[in-house]
């Protein structure tokens, strides 16, 4: 098995950063998912809420080498904006249920992405301390932490799995006498890394996994939301692949696709690298 696909976040619910290499951290992947929008109760705001985050591209020096600042964001008819590391006082916001800290970006950021994404009450933030997060109870063991993923450090995805509810989906559309579908990407699942080589849903198995020299626990199954009915080019939404997955992979009241991970060590991990499971 392999990896085929290494992405980055960092802007949560942000563009998707395809990269070749990053250094994997006790918290994840380098600068994935650090950086946060919140509303005027200081509570996340995704695309979810915002479609339009899903064309906001954000880059870091760990996504783009000649970015010459902490963060830089680009968005269609706004001219570029570099976002310097924040030395303001860290403030409460909320990720869900989760009671955290951090740091506001400042007017500036908060002016761009208002205008980017027409809502008067974002403001960015930046976690500035993700050992202050603990993972989810029953999953994760003492020390474990993250930055603003929704659960858990890293995700990974398998393109056999794809490949096979991409069948499903089709096997359901004709089914029903729909017209069949194109095959939908693994880009809907926003997995940080993506392997081949295995038979589909072989990670429901798995224990651990080794990415090159980096061992990684399972956590748990990921349970899908909306956001993977919303297509990340039109941003339109759709049935599937909830419909599907609900179909074959649905459990206690959820629908599952790919697993979550925690790193064990920091290090280095490339695409191409070799990937083994247990």
């Amino acid at each position: 098995m392999r990896l085929v696909q290494l992405n980055v976040h960092p802007l949560k619910s942000g563009a998707i950063r395809p990269i070749t290499s990053t250094t994997v951290l006790p918290r994840g992947l380098a600068d994935d998912r650090t950086w946060m929008l919140v509303d005027g109760d200081h509570r996340l705001v995704s695309a979810r809420e915002v479609h339009g985050l899903f064309h906001v591209v954000a880059d870091t020096p760990a996504t783009d080498p000649s970015v010459a600042a902490a963060l830089r964001l680009r968005s269609p008819g706004h001219p570029d904006l570099l976002v310097d590391v924040p030395q303001t006082a860290p403030v409460d916001v909320r990720l869900f249920s989760l009671h955290l800290r951090a740091r506001p970006a400042g007017a500036e950021a908060d002016a761009w992405l208002r205008s980017a994404l027409g809502r008067d009450d974002l403001s960015l933030v930046w976690c500035h301390a993700p050992e202050q997060r603990t993972l989810q109870p029953g999953f994760s063991q003492p020390g474990d932490h993250a930055a603003f993923p929704d659960s858990f450090p890293v995700t990974i995805a398998s393109l056999a799995s794809m490949r096979q509810l991409n069948d499903w989906m089709l096997e359901r559309a004709l089914e029903l006498g729909e017209e069949p579908p194109e095959p939908l990407p693994i880009e809907r699942f926003r997995a940080n890394l993506v392997v081949d080589g295995y038979e589909p849903f072989a990670e429901d198995r798995w224990t651990r996994v080794v990415v090159g020299d980096v061992p990684f626990r399972i956590g748990k199954p990921v349970g899908r939301c909306v956001m993977a009915t919303l297509d990340p080019l039109t941003l339109t939404t759709a049935k599937e692949p909830t419909r599907t997955l609900a179909r074959h992979r649905r459990v206690e009241g959820k629908v599952f696709f790919a697993v979550h991970l925690v790193p064990e060590t920091s290090g280095r991990i490339s695409v191409g690298d070799a990937v083994r499971a247990d």
